[in-house]
């Protein structure tokens, strides 16, 4: 661990604890029980490894920024590395935990286009999801946007359907109207989204409606996963009964815009336990919207 870095784990354990913790992952596990036991007494620690080194590769590669895009992309791919650490290191034992896990990231890092972890997302529809939602991780009026790119509602349906108070209500109309004005089009630039290639989603959507929405819930889904990771507190999902208790509590208000905006299925449960069946419109659907 960098020397200075406070772990994410010191929030819940003593600093002896995370020393102990550190160099119990440095000794060898035998066996795949072993792994599991040891791992998952210390994740906290893992996470904060795993996002360190993907700074540090940032750093050295002139990518990096001091900003809250890009700690929560460490963030993101911390999360990713340390899921496949989880799944592939039980049949590497006997190992040294830690030493595995570096390995795993150094790996990845040494790859020509390290971040590209779904090859779906490098064609012009998928840069466009994959755009639009981490865009949504870090700007509200792109998060409040998802709901229209994506599912086509406007801002009085978002309103309803989380069940918003007055004071969020107006608020609502303000993002929808700035990413109108200019959000939208700095993030096209930002994704480099060419009006060629927007025109071209447009012809295949009109072609092939189908294929295309089916082709976009299925991206969406990939993007949604992975930038929920960005904010861990966010990241689980409710069942139906704690959704029913949130709307009829009306607690939960960032929690209802931030989760929803970036889980299809909750959406399709709150949706269902939160209007009680006054709405006549149906459970939203992705039809992709290529326009604000």
């Amino acid at each position: 661990m960098t020397p200075g870095v406070q772990p994410i784990s010191s929030r819940t354990q003593t600093m002896p604890e995370g020393i102990a913790g550190l160099g119990r992952l440095e000794q060898v596990v035998l066996t795949a029980e072993e792994f599991d036991r040891v791992v998952s007494q210390a994740l906290p620690i893992l996470l904060d490894r795993a996002a360190s080194s993907t700074k540090r590769f940032l750093r050295e590669t002139g990518q990096w920024s001091d900003d809250v895009a890009h700690e929560k992309f460490v963030l993101r791919w911390g999360a990713e590395y340390l899921e496949q650490f989880l799944v592939c290191g039980r049949s590497e034992a006997p190992c040294r935990p830690l030493f595995l896990l570096d390995s795993m990231v150094a790996k990845q890092h040494s790859r020509s286009e390290p971040f590209c972890y779904h090859p779906d997302l490098l064609t012009p529809l998928g840069r466009l999801i994959d755009g639009l939602v981490g865009r949504a991780a870090i700007s509200r009026d792109a998060l409040i946007a998802l709901f229209h790119h994506c599912y086509g509602l406007g801002p009085g349906q978002v309103i309803t359907v989380l069940r918003l108070n007055g004071s969020e209500s107006p608020r609502i109309y303000k993002n929808v109207q700035r990413w109108r004005d200019s959000g939208w089009k700095r993030t096209l630039e930002h994704i480099g989204l060419t009006e060629a290639e927007l025109e071209g989603l447009t012809a295949q959507q009109q072609q092939q409606r189908h294929r295309f929405n089916r082709d976009a819930e299925h991206m969406l889904r990939v993007a949604q996963a992975h930038y929920r990771k960005s904010e861990p507190d966010h990241d689980p999902c409710l069942s139906r009964h704690q959704w029913a208790d949130m709307f009829r509590q009306g607690y939960g208000i960032e929690y209802r815009i931030w989760h929803l905006a970036l889980c299809l299925d909750c959406l399709h449960t709150a949706w269902n336990v939160g209007l009680d069946g006054a709405s006549a419109i149906d459970v939203p659907r992705v039809v992709l919207q290529l326009q604000p």
